[in-house]
Protein backbone atom coordinates (compact mmCIF):
# COMPACT_ATOMS: atom_id res chain seq x y z
CA UNK A 1 0.00 0.00 0.00
CA UNK A 2 1.22 3.61 -1.32
CA UNK A 3 1.82 6.01 1.74
CA UNK A 4 0.78 9.42 1.53
CA UNK A 5 1.13 12.82 3.28
CA UNK A 6 -1.04 15.08 2.89
CA UNK A 7 -0.96 18.66 3.45
CA UNK A 8 -3.75 21.29 4.11
CA UNK A 9 -5.38 23.88 6.11
CA UNK A 10 -8.46 25.39 4.66
CA UNK A 11 -12.26 23.91 3.58
CA UNK A 12 -10.89 23.47 0.02
CA UNK A 13 -8.54 20.74 1.47
CA UNK A 14 -10.83 18.57 2.92
CA UNK A 15 -12.68 16.87 -0.26
CA UNK A 16 -9.54 16.31 -1.36
CA UNK A 17 -8.37 14.86 2.16
CA UNK A 18 -11.31 12.53 1.92
CA UNK A 19 -10.70 11.37 -1.56
CA UNK A 20 -7.58 9.94 -0.68
CA UNK A 21 -8.80 8.36 2.62
CA UNK A 22 -11.42 6.41 0.79
CA UNK A 23 -8.31 5.50 -1.42
CA UNK A 24 -6.27 2.59 -1.26
CA UNK A 25 -3.85 4.41 0.20
CA UNK A 26 -2.19 4.71 3.67
CA UNK A 27 -2.14 8.12 4.94
CA UNK A 28 0.46 8.20 7.37
CA UNK A 29 0.47 12.07 8.83
CA UNK A 30 -1.69 15.11 7.81
CA UNK A 31 0.30 18.25 8.01
CA UNK A 32 -1.74 21.30 8.48
CA UNK A 33 -1.79 24.86 10.16
CA UNK A 34 -1.64 25.47 14.09
CA UNK A 35 -4.99 26.20 15.46
CA UNK A 36 -5.28 30.28 15.45
CA UNK A 37 -8.05 32.41 17.22
CA UNK A 38 -11.27 33.14 14.88
CA UNK A 39 -13.88 34.78 15.19
CA UNK A 40 -14.66 38.21 17.18
CA UNK A 41 -14.44 36.23 20.28
CA UNK A 42 -10.87 35.52 19.01
CA UNK A 43 -12.30 31.50 20.11
CA UNK A 44 -8.64 29.18 19.50
CA UNK A 45 -10.45 27.02 16.29
CA UNK A 46 -8.79 23.93 14.65
CA UNK A 47 -8.71 24.20 10.67
CA UNK A 48 -10.55 22.06 8.64
CA UNK A 49 -8.38 19.75 7.85
CA UNK A 50 -7.61 18.92 11.36
CA UNK A 51 -11.31 18.27 11.66
CA UNK A 52 -11.06 15.68 9.34
CA UNK A 53 -8.10 13.92 10.18
CA UNK A 54 -9.07 13.81 13.76
CA UNK A 55 -12.54 11.97 12.99
CA UNK A 56 -10.40 9.14 10.95
CA UNK A 57 -8.39 9.19 13.36
CA UNK A 58 -5.49 10.12 11.26
CA UNK A 59 -1.99 11.13 12.62
CA UNK A 60 -1.98 14.93 12.66
CA UNK A 61 1.24 17.34 12.87
CA UNK A 62 1.00 21.59 13.07
CA UNK A 63 4.64 23.08 12.63
CA UNK A 64 3.86 27.04 13.09
CA UNK A 65 7.23 27.30 10.37
CA UNK A 66 7.59 23.96 8.27
CA UNK A 67 11.01 25.36 7.30
CA UNK A 68 12.09 24.70 10.34
CA UNK A 69 10.32 20.99 11.67
CA UNK A 70 10.34 19.19 9.04
CA UNK A 71 12.42 16.45 10.21
CA UNK A 72 9.35 14.14 11.57
CA UNK A 73 8.54 14.12 7.72
CA UNK A 74 11.83 13.64 6.56
CA UNK A 75 12.20 10.41 8.89
CA UNK A 76 9.03 8.63 7.60
CA UNK A 77 9.01 6.37 4.69
CA UNK A 78 6.67 8.02 2.37
CA UNK A 79 5.81 7.49 -1.38
CA UNK A 80 4.01 10.75 -1.94
CA UNK A 81 3.08 13.78 -0.51
CA UNK A 82 -0.11 15.82 -1.60
CA UNK A 83 -0.71 19.53 -0.66
CA UNK A 84 -3.90 21.36 -1.04
CA UNK A 85 -3.78 25.03 0.22
CA UNK A 86 -1.56 24.32 2.78
CA UNK A 87 -0.21 28.00 2.95
CA UNK A 88 3.66 27.54 3.43
CA UNK A 89 6.11 26.59 1.13
CA UNK A 90 8.18 23.25 1.55
CA UNK A 91 11.76 22.84 2.15
CA UNK A 92 13.97 21.77 -1.01
CA UNK A 93 14.91 18.63 1.12
CA UNK A 94 11.24 17.80 1.63
CA UNK A 95 10.46 18.30 -2.29
CA UNK A 96 13.29 15.15 -2.68
CA UNK A 97 12.14 13.28 -0.33
CA UNK A 98 9.17 11.01 -1.43
CA UNK A 99 9.75 8.44 -4.05
CA UNK A 100 7.33 10.08 -6.54
CA UNK A 101 7.74 13.47 -5.65
CA UNK A 102 5.49 16.38 -3.63
CA UNK A 103 2.14 17.39 -6.24
CA UNK A 104 -0.28 20.37 -5.43
CA UNK A 105 -3.74 20.81 -6.56
CA UNK A 106 -4.15 24.18 -7.26
CA UNK A 107 -7.37 26.17 -8.41
CA UNK A 108 -6.58 27.54 -11.24
CA UNK A 109 -4.92 27.08 -15.24
CA UNK A 110 -1.64 27.58 -14.46
CA UNK A 111 0.18 29.09 -15.21
CA UNK A 112 -2.49 31.77 -14.41
CA UNK A 113 -3.03 33.04 -11.38
CA UNK A 114 -0.70 31.68 -9.59
CA UNK A 115 -0.65 32.56 -5.48
CA UNK A 116 -3.02 32.59 -2.57
CA UNK A 117 -6.20 33.75 -3.72
CA UNK A 118 -6.55 32.16 -7.64
CA UNK A 119 -10.61 31.48 -7.49
CA UNK A 120 -10.81 35.51 -6.27
CA UNK A 121 -9.24 36.99 -8.90
CA UNK A 122 -10.93 34.15 -11.14
CA UNK A 123 -14.02 35.99 -10.89
CA UNK A 124 -12.44 39.68 -9.91
CA UNK A 125 -11.36 39.38 -13.42
CA UNK A 126 -14.38 38.47 -15.22
CA UNK A 127 -13.54 35.04 -16.46
CA UNK A 128 -15.29 32.80 -18.20
CA UNK A 129 -13.47 29.48 -17.25
CA UNK A 130 -11.14 28.37 -14.49
CA UNK A 131 -9.95 25.23 -13.52
CA UNK A 132 -8.06 22.98 -11.36
CA UNK A 133 -4.14 22.02 -11.65
CA UNK A 134 -2.07 19.34 -10.32
CA UNK A 135 1.34 19.83 -10.57
CA UNK A 136 4.63 18.43 -8.90
CA UNK A 137 6.11 21.40 -6.28
CA UNK A 138 9.23 23.09 -6.62
CA UNK A 139 10.60 25.84 -4.38
CA UNK A 140 9.09 28.41 -6.36
CA UNK A 141 5.36 29.29 -6.11
CA UNK A 142 3.02 27.46 -7.99
CA UNK A 143 5.75 27.20 -11.07
CA UNK A 144 6.15 23.13 -11.38
CA UNK A 145 5.54 20.99 -14.12
CA UNK A 146 1.75 20.47 -14.36
CA UNK A 147 0.78 16.79 -14.58
CA UNK A 148 -2.65 16.90 -15.15
CA UNK A 149 -5.65 19.95 -15.68
CA UNK A 150 -9.29 20.33 -15.84
CA UNK A 151 -11.32 23.34 -16.57
CA UNK A 152 -14.40 24.40 -14.80
CA UNK A 153 -17.08 26.60 -15.93
CA UNK A 154 -17.88 30.01 -14.10
CA UNK A 155 -21.40 31.14 -14.32
CA UNK A 156 -22.60 34.91 -13.89
CA UNK A 157 -24.38 33.81 -10.93
CA UNK A 158 -20.83 32.59 -9.04
CA UNK A 159 -19.30 33.57 -6.34
CA UNK A 160 -16.46 32.67 -4.19
CA UNK A 161 -18.06 30.57 -1.61
CA UNK A 162 -19.87 28.95 -5.03
CA UNK A 163 -17.13 28.44 -7.29
CA UNK A 164 -14.80 27.05 -4.33
CA UNK A 165 -16.63 24.20 -3.66
CA UNK A 166 -16.78 23.43 -7.28
CA UNK A 167 -12.86 23.59 -7.47
CA UNK A 168 -13.07 21.73 -4.25
CA UNK A 169 -14.70 18.96 -6.13
CA UNK A 170 -13.41 19.07 -8.75
CA UNK A 171 -9.30 18.84 -7.19
CA UNK A 172 -10.65 16.01 -5.27
CA UNK A 173 -12.31 14.55 -8.70
CA UNK A 174 -9.11 14.51 -10.87
CA UNK A 175 -6.50 13.79 -7.68
CA UNK A 176 -8.31 10.44 -7.32
CA UNK A 177 -7.48 9.92 -11.54
CA UNK A 178 -4.29 11.46 -11.30
CA UNK A 179 -2.51 9.45 -9.02
CA UNK A 180 -2.94 5.98 -9.92
CA UNK A 181 -1.86 7.03 -13.02
CA UNK A 182 0.92 8.91 -11.45
CA UNK A 183 2.12 5.69 -9.43
CA UNK A 184 2.25 3.83 -12.87
CA UNK A 185 4.69 6.11 -14.69
CA UNK A 186 2.12 7.05 -17.04
CA UNK A 187 2.02 10.53 -16.88
CA UNK A 188 4.43 13.24 -18.74
CA UNK A 189 4.77 16.35 -17.10
CA UNK A 190 4.69 19.44 -19.42
CA UNK A 191 6.88 22.85 -18.21
CA UNK A 192 4.71 26.12 -17.72
CA UNK A 193 5.06 28.90 -19.99
CA UNK A 194 6.80 31.61 -17.68
CA UNK A 195 6.11 33.98 -20.15
CA UNK A 196 2.07 33.94 -19.56
CA UNK A 197 2.37 33.36 -15.61
CA UNK A 198 0.20 35.71 -14.07
CA UNK A 199 -0.47 36.36 -10.20
CA UNK A 200 -3.23 35.99 -8.05
CA UNK A 201 -2.21 37.28 -4.59
CA UNK A 202 -3.81 37.14 -1.28
CA UNK A 203 -6.54 39.82 -1.05
CA UNK A 204 -5.56 43.09 0.59
CA UNK A 205 -8.08 46.23 2.53
CA UNK A 206 -7.13 48.14 -0.42
CA UNK A 207 -8.47 45.12 -2.79
CA UNK A 208 -11.58 45.45 -1.41
CA UNK A 209 -12.91 48.89 -1.98
CA UNK A 210 -14.98 49.93 -5.13
CA UNK A 211 -13.31 52.18 -7.30
CA UNK A 212 -17.23 53.75 -8.77
CA UNK A 213 -15.29 54.88 -11.95
CA UNK A 214 -14.74 51.10 -13.57
CA UNK A 215 -17.88 49.59 -15.27
CA UNK A 216 -20.78 47.99 -13.81
CA UNK A 217 -19.89 44.65 -14.89
CA UNK A 218 -16.47 45.41 -13.25
CA UNK A 219 -18.28 46.43 -10.32
CA UNK A 220 -20.51 43.43 -10.45
CA UNK A 221 -17.42 40.83 -10.65
CA UNK A 222 -15.76 42.65 -7.94
CA UNK A 223 -18.47 42.49 -5.27
CA UNK A 224 -19.17 38.82 -6.18
CA UNK A 225 -15.88 38.04 -6.27
CA UNK A 226 -15.10 39.09 -2.77
CA UNK A 227 -18.35 37.49 -1.49
CA UNK A 228 -18.29 36.12 1.09
CA UNK A 229 -15.29 36.86 2.71
CA UNK A 230 -14.07 39.46 2.88
CA UNK A 231 -16.55 41.22 1.42
CA UNK A 232 -16.51 44.68 -1.07
CA UNK A 233 -17.28 48.09 0.49
CA UNK A 234 -17.37 51.45 0.14
CA UNK A 235 -17.19 54.69 1.99
CA UNK A 236 -20.62 56.29 2.64
CA UNK A 237 -20.49 59.56 4.49
CA UNK A 238 -17.22 58.50 6.17
CA UNK A 239 -18.39 55.19 7.55
CA UNK A 240 -17.48 51.95 5.97
CA UNK A 241 -20.52 50.43 3.54
CA UNK A 242 -20.07 46.64 2.82
CA UNK A 243 -21.78 45.22 -0.44
CA UNK A 244 -22.80 42.09 0.00
CA UNK A 245 -25.28 41.45 -3.08
CA UNK A 246 -25.37 43.51 -6.21
CA UNK A 247 -27.11 42.87 -9.84
CA UNK A 248 -26.32 44.81 -12.76
CA UNK A 249 -29.16 47.53 -13.99
CA UNK A 250 -28.48 47.68 -17.54
CA UNK A 251 -31.39 48.82 -18.61
CA UNK A 252 -30.68 52.95 -18.11
CA UNK A 253 -27.97 55.26 -18.23
CA UNK A 254 -27.39 57.64 -15.94
CA UNK A 255 -25.72 61.12 -16.74
CA UNK A 256 -24.71 61.34 -12.96
CA UNK A 257 -20.83 60.84 -11.12
CA UNK A 258 -20.01 57.72 -10.19
CA UNK A 259 -20.61 56.27 -7.11
CA UNK A 260 -24.01 58.52 -7.16
CA UNK A 261 -27.07 56.61 -5.67
CA UNK A 262 -29.71 57.87 -8.90
CA UNK A 263 -32.58 55.35 -7.50
CA UNK A 264 -34.40 53.95 -4.88
CA UNK A 265 -36.90 51.69 -4.24
CA UNK A 266 -38.35 49.33 -2.09
CA UNK A 267 -36.26 46.79 -2.69
CA UNK A 268 -32.94 47.98 -4.01
CA UNK A 269 -31.05 51.00 -4.55
CA UNK A 270 -29.00 51.71 -8.02
CA UNK A 271 -25.20 53.38 -8.14
CA UNK A 272 -23.98 54.70 -11.20
CA UNK A 273 -20.49 53.15 -12.23
CA UNK A 274 -18.37 54.66 -14.35
CA UNK A 275 -20.10 53.21 -17.83
CA UNK A 276 -22.77 55.41 -17.00
CA UNK A 277 -24.80 52.32 -15.79
CA UNK A 278 -25.96 51.01 -12.53
CA UNK A 279 -25.49 48.85 -9.96
CA UNK A 280 -28.04 47.79 -8.32
CA UNK A 281 -27.32 46.89 -4.45
CA UNK A 282 -29.94 44.28 -2.12
CA UNK A 283 -28.08 43.39 0.64
CA UNK A 284 -25.56 45.68 2.53
CA UNK A 285 -23.90 45.78 6.08
CA UNK A 286 -23.43 49.43 7.51
CA UNK A 287 -20.53 50.08 9.33
CA UNK A 288 -20.78 48.30 12.95
CA UNK A 289 -23.99 46.69 12.52
CA UNK A 290 -25.16 43.33 10.95
CA UNK A 291 -25.63 42.24 7.85
CA UNK A 292 -29.23 43.42 6.04
CA UNK A 293 -31.41 43.70 2.85
CA UNK A 294 -31.11 47.02 1.25
CA UNK A 295 -35.01 47.43 2.30
CA UNK A 296 -34.35 47.70 5.56
CA UNK A 297 -31.43 50.13 5.16
CA UNK A 298 -33.88 52.25 2.83
CA UNK A 299 -36.76 52.34 5.05
CA UNK A 300 -34.60 53.32 8.03
CA UNK A 301 -34.04 56.19 6.03
CA UNK A 302 -30.20 55.93 5.50
CA UNK A 303 -29.81 56.15 1.98
CA UNK A 304 -31.34 59.25 -0.65
CA UNK A 305 -31.05 60.01 -4.03
CA UNK A 306 -28.08 62.22 -5.03
CA UNK A 307 -26.12 60.38 -1.92
CA UNK A 308 -22.59 59.91 -3.11
CA UNK A 309 -20.51 56.69 -2.22
CA UNK A 310 -16.74 56.55 -2.09
CA UNK A 311 -14.04 58.68 -1.08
Amino acid sequence: MKKIVFMGTPQFSVPILETLIQQDYEIVLVVTQPDRPKGRKRTVTAPPVKVIAEKYNLPIYQPEKLKDSYETILNMDVDLIVTAAYGQLLPKALLEHPEYGCINVHASLLPELRGGAPIHYAILQGKKETGITIMYMEEKLDAGDILTQEKVIIEMTDDVATLHDKLANKGADLLQRTIPQLFANQLTAIKQDESKATYAPNITREKEKVDWTKSNLELYNHIRGLRPWPVAFSMLEGKRLKLWHGELDNNDYFDSVPGEVVSVDNEAFVVVCGNNKGIRLTEIQPEGKRRMAATEFINGDYIKLGMVLGD
